[in-house]
């Protein structure tokens, strides 16, 4: 269990900040001459990224096929990985999603200038696969389907926040050549859409699937996980209102905002570690 949270984690961590800085890049660096240069040194991260992506997809569906047959050697037997592949629902949207992982690894691996839509078409196949292999996939018919779709929302949502800090993280690493408060004020605002996104799809899930606005007993392990999940969603939330306002009044110093950010994209990691091992707990009480 312990193997798969941490594969979950690191799985959620790679593509959330792949589709994030592919989205963000063109939004938050609207000039061709920024986009280049950020492409020179962003780039290979991103390929570096997809890379583990895929190997953690497989790592995934190895472990996965383990969990079903209660038999950790299954998870090394070409035959009944290839049986949970074809015959359950995680496994076809698996196969697509391996199928995405590896073609954009490959898109991002080819030293040529292809069309920017074509990775950022692939990654959101990637991401758009994720949503039906958790707790949404516990519906069935109309309700799951709509689950599946209020997920996908809600995944879309964090990974624009989380690969849009990242930019913002390389930029200040690096600011000259770069207009670093408009891009920042650039980003607030997609971050208050963002952020209302998570919150709004956020409630819905654990309305939907708990049948309670919070799950109880307060105390139990996926309300005490999901409780950490949404204070680091606050303390993000605040982060982000803290940049805002210094920025409008024009009174913070670039090393301050480069810690807040840096800060705020670290409570962003913990809470997808926080929403990898949610993906593992019951949402009610087991009788």
């Amino acid at each position: 269990m312990s193997a798969l949270v941490a594969v979950r984690f690191l799985h959620f961590c790679v593509v959330l900040l792949v589709f994030g800085a592919l989205l963000f890049r063109p939004l938050l660096l609207g000039e061709p001459r920024q986009q280049a240069r950020m492409r020179q040194w962003l780039d290979p991260l991103l390929c570096l990224l997809a890379g583990i992506g895929l190997i953690t997809a497989v790592a995934w569906l190895m472990l996965t096929t383990a969990d079903m047959t209660g038999n950790w050697q299954s998870a090394l037997q070409g035959d009944m990985i290839m049986k949970v592949l074809t015959q359950t629902f995680f496994g076809k949207a698996w196969f697509v999603h391996l199928f995405a992982s590896l073609v954009l690894l490959m898109c991002l691996r080819i030293p040529l200038r292809l069309p920017p839509w074509l990775p950022m078409g692939l990654s959101t196949v990637q991401l758009a696969t994720l949503a039906p292999v958790g707790h949404a996939a516990m519906l069935s018919g109309l309700p799951g389907m709509l689950l599946i779709l209020n997920q996908l929302v809600h995944l879309l949502c964090v990974a624009g926040w989380m690969g849009a800090l990242l930019l913002l993280i390389f930029v200040q690493a690096r600011p000259n050549g770069y207009d670093l408060r408009g891009t920042l004020l650039r980003f607030s605002r997609y971050g208050l859409m963002l952020v209302a996104g998570i919150i709004v799809t956020g409630l819905i899930n654990v309305r939907v699937l708990t049948g309670a606005l919070w799950p109880t007993p307060l105390t139990g392990g996926f309300a005490l996980v999901l409780a950490v999940k949404a204070s680091l969603v606050i303390c993000m939330l605040l982060l982000a209102l803290f940049n805002r306002a210094a920025l409008n009044n024009q009174r913070i110093a670039l090393n301050t905002l480069r810690q807040t950010v840096l800060v705020e994209w670290l409570c962003g990691l913990a809470a997808i570690a926080a929403v990898s091992l949610l993906g593992t707990l019951s949402p009610v009480p087991l009788v």
